[in-house]
């Protein structure tokens, strides 16, 4: 599905974007070409050392930002699928930063889609997150915004070949702004771990599953639908046993625009929801189309009236001894964080 094909990844530089290039070196896919696009010269620089012997894939490094439709039409040029990764993620920093969240989670959407529409792009798949389910922060909110403007412009993308898709998933285990590594720098460096709420719970999926799922919707995703991929929840006070399960723990309350639990469908959601296989699918009504193609071909149900895919009410929890496996396979990887 990749071979002789051109991707861009926007907001390349991290965790989604390296570990990707390293599954396209791994599995040897003859891509044509992939476009790391981001703002960042420092981590693109730190890229291109970590990549330098890999002779064989044809990286490309573009320096640029989302807001910049001008740039974005330059990087797009004979791109044939797009993974969108950038945006302002980080909670705390949306919240006192609620401009830029804007101007880089919705308008650079915004951007991209436009551009994607005028190049008529094959696929534009665009990651989410579980924070916009029902969201309580402006994260969550920019995300929720951001979804919406990939599916709906399935349906005003006219006689446009490109096919709009976005895949919401939990916390990657160890990447970027989760609370793994943040839990392993204090075990090593202060006498406690401070946890928010003792009952607190989020979901996890590792970094190879989260490209796995984007592979999936490369290659299956119809357009106009929210893919999200069937995964287990862990407990954070489990989390830090594992770390350490002498460690002492200072509960300090929930902080602003943090959820107890995370929830990646609500129960709103499961009128227009499906489930089959490894993932359930968000389809609006008015995409009949897409509705029968998922009943037809991947023998999708609809979940009942009321149904929710909650961190806490959700079947699979991983255990100490699974958590202290990952803990193992995150070491190992050194996810870039």
């Amino acid at each position: 599905m990749l071979k002789n094909k051109t991707i861009i990844i926007t907001g390349g530089t991290g965790t989604f974007g390296t570990n990707f290039i390293e599954y396209i070196l791994k599995k040897k896919i003859k891509v044509k070409k992939v476009i790391i696009f981001s703002r960042d010269e420092f981590k693109q620089t730190e890229m291109q050392n970590r990549f330098a012997n890999n002779k064989f894939l044809n990286l490309r490094y573009f320096i640029g930002d989302i807001r910049d439709k001008d740039r974005l039409r330059m990087a797009l040029e004979d791109v044939d699928i797009i993974l969108h990764a950038a945006a302002i993620k980080h909670v705390p920093i949306a919240e006192y930063n609620p401009f830029e969240a804007i101007k880089t989670n919705v308008l650079g959407v915004q951007n991209l889609i436009e551009v994607a529409l005028e190049k008529n792009i094959e696929k534009f798949i665009s990651l989410s997150t579980d924070k916009a389910a029902a969201p309580v922060n402006l994260y969550g909110a920019t995300k929720l915004c951001a979804d919406k403007l990939v599916t709906s412009s399935q349906n005003i993308k006219g006689k446009k070949k490109t096919i709009f898709s976005v895949v919401r998933y939990g916390n990657v285990f160890g990447s970027r702004g989760s609370v793994v590594p943040k839990f392993i720098k204090d075990n090593k460096s202060v006498s406690e771990l401070k946890i928010t709420d003792l009952s607190m719970t989020r979901f996890s999926l590792s970094i190879n599953k989260a490209i796995e799922v984007v592979m999936w919707a490369i290659k299956n995703s119809v357009g106009g639908e929210i893919l999200i991929p069937k995964i287990p929840s862990y407990k954070l006070i489990d989390l830090a046993k594992a770390i350490n399960p002498k460690v002492k723990l200072k509960i300090i309350g929930i902080r602003q625009g943090e959820k107890v639990h995370e929830e990646m469908i609500t129960s709103m959601d499961s009128h227009n929801c499906y489930s089959f296989k490894e993932y359930f699918a968000i389809l609006e009504k008015s995409n009949k189309k897409s509705i029968n193609l998922y009943k037809k071909k991947y023998v999708a149900k609809k979940v009942k009236p009321g149904f929710s895919y909650n961190s806490f009410t959700n079947k699979t929890y991983l255990t100490i001894k699974e958590i202290k496996k990952e803990l193992k396979e995150f070491s190992k990887k050194k996810v870039m964080i």
